[in-house]
């Protein structure tokens, strides 16, 4: 029986619509390879594009592929305004930024495991271990990773499919700002070793804005908290877990001997510390930390006590961040204990 003329319209307007649509896809696909906006091809000798999208868990593993950077730092922002060229200066090599905003410690291992997949030899590592190591409950699937998006995928071995993960509309979108970027339209998101000043103009620091952020509505302490010269941290509670501890432990396993490693416990205002009864944990957590350092004959640089460096409110944009002169400091007091130095008005070695 001959088709109708409804069902002959119907399977052409199909057969269009799947050639529209196979068509849209392949129309992606071409600008996703063209653009390349997270660096699948980037390798030695083939540095990284513009890095025009502000996901740092994306635009990260192309900048480690490239293998441009022999050095690295790992962890949240409260490491991020260390910048890599001071750290040139201060440790030698050349560093890239890899520090990425609310990363969890699960996160931080999958870039730290990349970096050292891809390179065989690094110079130096630095680690910015904060509270979030210490939590008892660190490896819970649901703090593995944020509410930002993660792709697993970026950090194995690139494969074919993942060109197809790529036919979207971001891609269109970050592909836009490569096109904008090279005609002078359009500003990097952030330089090509990952680092970016992400507070706000120095200019524009209000001392009474930040204690607001720092201490909330009820404002500071009526007595200040002061500087303390700190005991040796003990681990007053010896069965307490720590499994992020764990994963840290067995990556500095598969460190290379020869690659110079520190961690570095960052200077986070004293209202941001531990206080009453979580400080036998923070206390506990630093010992773990010592011992790990110990064994892996690491170090580990504690930043996070009352100090002249974290009491002072005006160091600081709120409890987490400090400001971008401070951070420059930061710099040179790790590149004074990388020289040899134990310890200074605001920073000690641990043990």
């Amino acid at each position: 029986m001959a088709a109708s003329a409804s069902e002959t319209g119907w399977k052409r307007f199909a057969g269009l619509a799947v050639a529209a649509g196979a068509g849209a896809f392949a129309l992606l696909l071409a600008i996703a390879a063209i653009a390349d906006p997270y660096g699948l091809r980037a390798a030695p000798g083939r540095p990284p594009g513009p890095i025009m999208d502000s996901n740092q868990r994306f635009v990260y593993p192309q900048i480690v592929r490239s293998r441009v950077y022999d050095s690295a730092v790992f962890g949240t922002s409260t490491l991020r305004l260390l910048d890599p060229q001071r750290l040139d200066r201060a440790f030698g090599g050349r560093f890239a930024n890899l520090a990425m905003n609310a990363a969890t410690p699960w996160e931080q291992v999958q870039a730290a495991d990349l970096f050292l997949r891809e390179l065989a030899m690094p110079r130096t590592l630095i680690f910015g271990i904060d509270r979030t190591w210490c939590e008892a409950d660190a490896d819970a699937p649901g703090k593995r990773i944020t509410f930002r998006s993660f792709p697993p995928w970026l950090y194995d071995e690139v494969t074919a499919g993942d060109w197809l993960r790529l036919a979207n509309f971001q891609t269109v979108e970050i592909a836009l700002r490569h096109a904008a970027h090279k005609v002078g339209l359009m500003p990097e998101r952030m330089r090509n070793d990952g680092f970016e000043v992400f507070t706000p103009p120095e200019a524009a620091y209000d001392l009474a804005r930040a204690r607001g952020h720092i201490w909330g509505a009820a404002g500071p302490p009526a007595k200040p908290p002061v500087p303390a010269a700190p005991a040796a941290p003990v681990d007053a509670m010896p069965d307490a877990p720590f499994p992020a501890l764990r994963w840290l432990d067995a990556l500095l396993e598969s460190a290379p001997p020869a690659t110079g490693i520190m961690l570095v416990l960052p200077p986070v205002h004293v209202a941001a510390q531990a206080q009453g009864a979580a400080t036998a944990r923070e206390e506990a957590c630093k010992a773990r930390l010592a011992a790990i350092a110990d064994r892996h004959g690491v170090l580990l640089v504690d930043f996070r006590y009352a100090t002249p460096l974290t009491v002072e409110d005006s160091n600081y944009w709120d409890p987490l961040h400090v400001r971008l002169p401070v951070a420059e400091e930061v710099v040179r007091m790790l590149g004074q204990a990388a020289s040899g130095a134990r310890s200074g008005p605001s920073w000690r070695v641990l043990p």
